[in-house]
């Protein structure tokens, strides 16, 4: 299979995918090593391709907000547990964390893709920020950051808001 032909393979397979796909799995499927791949995903970025990498994989997003809700929400809190307490209440509540957003005072916002759905996703997140002592975004901004969500509806969203707030991690819109 010529390069070009592996590339479009790999589209092709991410646009057909409602779940992430880790780099290993594609470099099975493709025989090459992971590091092509991550080369592949690179120069697809750079043709401007809509890839996400996420703790879980690779991912193209696919219209959020069909037949869903989509809103932002701003939190506060801190450390390892607190962040798993939070999006396990989004994710219990029927939510998915789309992603986290910081606003930098240098580099101003910085996002990062999360797609966590389930506590399993919820656990390997959370895993991989223990194994690698890696500090959340939300770090850099004193534990403020804010999640873009997405619910089946308003009902959802105000029962999420709700339990937030009493957890305390939920900044009151004004």
């Amino acid at each position: 299979m010529e390069t070009w032909e592996r590339r479009e393979q790999i589209l092709k397979v991410l646009k057909d995918s409602k779940k992430p796909i880790k780099g290993t799995q594609l470099s099975e499927k493709f025989g090459v090593s992971r590091q092509v791949i991550v080369q592949d995903i690179a120069l697809l970025r750079a043709r401007g391709e809509d890839i996400l990498a996420t703790s879980q994989g690779y991912i193209i997003p696919h219209s959020y907000g069909e037949n869903k809700l989509v809103k932002k929400i701003v939190c506060k809190h801190k450390g390892y547990d607190e962040i798993e307490d939070e999006i396990k209440t989004i994710v219990d509540m029927g939510g998915k964390v789309i992603d986290v957003i910081v606003d930098h005072p240098v580099y101003g916002e910085i996002r990062s893709p999360l797609e966590i759905s389930s506590r399993m996703e919820l656990k390997e997140f959370i895993d991989s920020l223990v194994r690698t002592k890696g500090e959340p975004l939300s770090s850099l901004t004193e534990g403020i950051h804010i999640h873009t969500i997405e619910v089946e509806d308003e009902k959802s969203l105000m029962e999420i808001k709700k339990a937030l707030t009493e957890k305390g991690y939920l900044i009151a819109e004004e």
